[in-house]
């Protein structure tokens, strides 16, 4: 496609006054016109001589995946063969994980010859995003006439989740202040894990001899075993209406991803098997809890994709899941919300029947503005109907957190951005007391 340039435009606005003055003198019109066509032929010809853009030779060197609050960087090699320098304009559109349209650059590429660039990215959201393409346009010698192609580009980016760093150890070190006396030593007893041996006393459990060290020393010899420490924490993550909220500006779903992290590092952390389920009407994903690494980047890949739905969440069906899936015991931590009593009742049964076999915990987000609205002082009729709405809302609330409070159930009613703090703290209380 051949495109005038800004100067082409120019030159030709320049022009139009010949056009007033033809009303005086018809000679003005011809010569408008007569130059009007030249300027024309000048931005074809001028076009033509320009390297044509889809010739050129491009190549992005980028990472595929980020973390929200880091910045990246993506490479670009371009390569001309042509026996001219390739005067660029380009247009660029990103991932909408990444900022999505860029701002327009220039880019000079030399003749027979190549050009780097290296550019800044600086994710925008959470998330993935699989789009990308260019629009390039390369102006001819005379900067009149411009040539433009479109290529697509695509870069498959995942934007995941900030990683807790700092945060994380602030609240492990703030948690281990409020535990004074906590004992990390070893104890022995019937546990999975082999820890020594020993010579076998009258007393000991038979099954205990370790047979081939007894032929070796002619002489019974015992396992001693260390207590088996490892537990599994279940993460379980609410993506249906009530998380597409804001509180203090920023969706609530964001503040659940990072408590759901905290959290998962924490177990990491502590050696602790960990897994996610998200959901909403129905499974989203699921990350079955495993030690490591390896899970950590599930629960990433997980977290990183996960968004509010806007239907209502289907606690039964997502807790029978859960149920068929993880029969071995663990902490099972509910991170969402509740707030009108169908929804409440429902989520108070399910979360209750993990007992006694899971040791359930719920995180819930107690949202400011709603706090706000049940306290503030009615000046009109308006506000005086928000404010007993309000309190409606939450004494509804309050009940069902005290129906889950004397089915078992270990509740945290929290502001969203002290949930991960107070979540990461719980769990460290609770694995300091051998309730897990």
């Amino acid at each position: 496609m051949i495109l005038p340039t800004r100067r082409a435009l120019l030159l030709l606005a320049l022009l139009s006054p010949l056009g007033l003055l033809g009303y005086l003198a018809p000679a003005a019109l011809d010569v408008m016109l007569a130059a009007d066509a030249l300027v024309l032929a000048l931005i074809y010809v001028d076009a033509l001589l320009a390297v044509d853009p889809a010739g050129l030779t491009l190549r992005r060197e980028a990472p595929a995946t980020f973390s929200l609050g880091r910045a990246g960087s993506a490479r670009y090699r371009w390569q001309n063969a042509a026996s001219r320098a390739a005067r660029l304009t380009v247009r660029e559109t990103w991932p909408s994980v990444l900022g999505g349209p860029q701002p327009i650059r220039s880019v000079v590429v030399a003749a027979r010859g190549g050009s780097e660039e290296s550019l800044a990215v600086q994710p925008a959201r959470r998330g993935r995003d699989s789009v990308g393409w260019l629009a390039v346009r390369s102006r001819g010698p005379l900067g009149l006439g411009q040539r433009q192609s479109r290529r697509e580009l695509p870069w498959d980016a995942t934007v995941f989740p900030p990683l807790p760093g700092s945060r994380l150890r602030q609240a492990i070190a703030e948690a281990a202040r409020r535990q004074p006396g906590q004992d990390p030593a070893r104890r022995l007893g019937e546990g999975r894990m082999f820890e020594s041996l020993r010579e076998w006393v009258p007393g000991d459990d038979l099954r205990s001899i370790d047979w081939k060290a007894t032929a070796r020393r002619t002489k019974l010899i015992a396992r001693e075993y260390e207590e088996e420490r490892r537990q599994q924490v279940m993460l379980v993550l609410d993506a249906g209406r009530l998380m597409a909220s804001e509180a203090d500006g920023v969706p609530v779903m964001e503040f659940a991803v990072r408590t759901a992290l905290d959290l998962a590092f924490a177990a990491a952390h502590h050696d602790d098997d960990v897994g996610i389920m998200v959901f909403a009407d129905k499974v989203l994903h699921y990350v079955a809890p495993q030690r490591g690494r390896r899970s950590l980047r599930e629960i990433l890949r997980a977290l990183a994709v996960a968004e509010p739905v806007l239907v209502e969440p289907d606690y039964p069906g997502a807790f029978r899941y859960l149920a068929v899936k993880n029969r071995k015991r663990a902490l099972t931590v509910f991170i969402g919300d509740l707030i009108d009593r169908g929804a409440s009742e429902a989520l108070v049964s399910a979360v209750g029947a993990l007992r006694p076999r899971h040791l359930p915990l719920a995180v819930t987000l107690r949202n400011p503005e709603l706090d706000a609205a049940a306290t503030a002082r009615a000046s009109d009729e308006r506000s005086a109907w928000r404010r007993a709405a309000a309190e409606e809302l939450l004494a509804a609330r309050g009940g069902a957190l005290a129906v889950m409070r004397r089915s078992g159930v270990i509740v945290l009613d929290t502001p969203p951005a002290r949930a991960g703090q107070a979540a990461v703290g719980a769990y460290l209380e609770l694995k300091r007391k051998g309730r897990l």
